[in-house]
């Protein structure tokens, strides 16, 4: 009830992202129920069953990582204290951000099931009844069990995967957990003995380590109290911006992968042996293939961290201004937040050129189901990339409040933004077709 009403009660760009995560999930809903209806009428031909199937785990993949975006940008499910004071803590919260998730994702599983029947003819009254009733079986019974089983992927899929990145962790060092631990057993006794006054010295470490503020002495103001080192304690917020971390570590690793990628791509029709496998829309190719372009796509969604903060540092360079220098550090802070969604779009835009580079005119048709897989991909990843920069933007909220407090126009934030947008395209465009160049040629000679 809860997940509920905090769906119902959320502002309209919430309710549109969350209608959008119901799009994508009856459009991977209605590729499954597709596959099932080519496996009913088809059922001399096991394996294309199973090729299409296995086709359908790309938007799958695509439609379950927006979910996790999404999920990560609903402010209906942050810590709040308010919510915390009634028992609703990060575990709570994390159980509602999945259970908002799956009733999206159950949503748009029930508009696919209905339309799926819709194409068969199993249900009148609408336009288009049966149109595809020879592609989907329509003469053959459908199996109930088995498109609930097709419609559940992505729901339980995408609640499963919200829960375990949401969940909560604790970022304290190793020593702080074994003090809190001994405090622990050792506050056991102290209520129970006279050893109060060090039980209550173990209680001020306890919170010094966590990160919380102790108390202030007795007889002084609390905010008069100074630190008791000259420092700010180490969860207090001086209203300053925070300093950019070191940069990713995934850069070599994405670039290994990406030469790795595109190694094997080059080396897989060079003797021409192997098994052709079909893929969508007339192309042709071997399992090699396959794996050279995701290992192509995986090297630089891992590359996508490392070469935004790059990239931020380049801004930087060459004795900056103060706005190249807000737009660098601004990159550098969100690396980590929009590299990857970055990466993954590069990945797929790579993907799409080789696709069309390597169709063949004389080979069947694109047909609907793969317009539609690659529409759903495409869309996704979109989606994904610009959910990434609200979620950055709603993350340096305070800092953009604290720069118009001290007098920073409107228009130099959004000169600074326009630099880094054309400071990413400028990175990321060239390298999308010099990879997507160097994906295809091999399989073009």
């Amino acid at each position: 009830m809860l997940a509920l009403r905090l769906t119902w009660a959320a502002r309209p760009a919430v309710q549109l992202r969350r209608l959008l995560v119901a799009m994508a999930s009856a459009g991977t809903g209605f590729l499954l129920l597709c596959t099932l209806g080519y496996a009913i009428s088809h059922p001399e031909d096991p394996s294309g069953a199973l090729l299409r199937l296995a086709w359908c785990l790309t938007p799958l993949a695509a439609t379950v990582y927006f979910t996790l975006a999404v999920a990560r940008t609903d402010p209906g499910t942050r810590p709040r204290p308010g919510l915390a004071a009634i028992g609703l803590g990060p575990a709570r919260l994390m159980a509602v951000s999945a259970a908002t998730t799956a009733l999206s994702c159950l949503l748009g599983s029930m508009l696919a099931l209905l339309f799926f029947l819709h194409l068969r003819g199993d249900l009148t009254g609408m336009p288009f009844d049966g149109a595809a009733a020879d592609f989907l079986a329509a003469d053959s019974p459908l199996p109930l069990p088995a498109a609930l089983t097709l419609l559940g992927l992505v729901p339980v899929i995408s609640s499963v995967t919200v829960a375990l990145v949401l969940r909560p962790r604790d970022d304290r060092s190793a020593s702080a957990k074994r003090e809190a631990r001994s405090y622990g057993r050792f506050g056991a006794y102290g209520r129970t003995t006279a050893r109060e006054p060090f039980g209550a010295y173990g209680r001020f470490r306890a919170r010094r380590t966590t990160g919380e503020r102790a108390g202030p002495a007795p007889g002084t103001d609390e905010a008069t109290a100074p630190p008791a080192d000259g420092n700010p304690e180490p969860g207090q917020d001086t209203g300053l911006p925070p300093a950019p971390r070191e940069a990713p570590r995934g850069l070599p690793w994405g670039i290994a992968v990406l030469a790795a990628g595109l190694a094997v791509e080059a080396y897989a029709n060079r003797e021409g042996t192997g098994s052709a496998t079909p893929l969508p829309g007339g192309l042709a190719g071997t399992p090699s293939v396959l794996i050279g372009w995701l290992l192509t796509a995986v090297g630089l969604a891992v590359a996508g961290p490392g070469l935004t903060h790059l990239c931020g540092r380049l801004l930087q360079s060459a004795a900056p201004g103060a706005l190249r220098l807000l737009a660098g550090r601004v990159l550098m802070t969100e690396a980590d937040r929009i590299g990857r969604p970055l990466g993954v779009v590069c990945a797929v835009a790579s993907g799409a050129y080789a696709m069309t580079t390597l169709y063949d005119p004389t080979g069947p048709d694109v047909g609907p189901l793969t317009t539609l897989g690659l529409l759903l991909v495409t869309c996704c990843t979109l989606a994904t990339l610009f959910t990434a920069a609200v979620e950055a933007r709603q993350a340096r909220s305070d800092t953009t409040e604290a720069l118009l407090r001290l007098g920073a126009p409107a228009a130099m934030l959004r000169s600074a933004a326009a630099i880094r947008a054309g400071a990413l395209l400028a990175l990321f465009g060239p390298l999308t077709l010099v990879v997507a160049e160097l994906a295809a040629l091999p399989l073009t000679r």
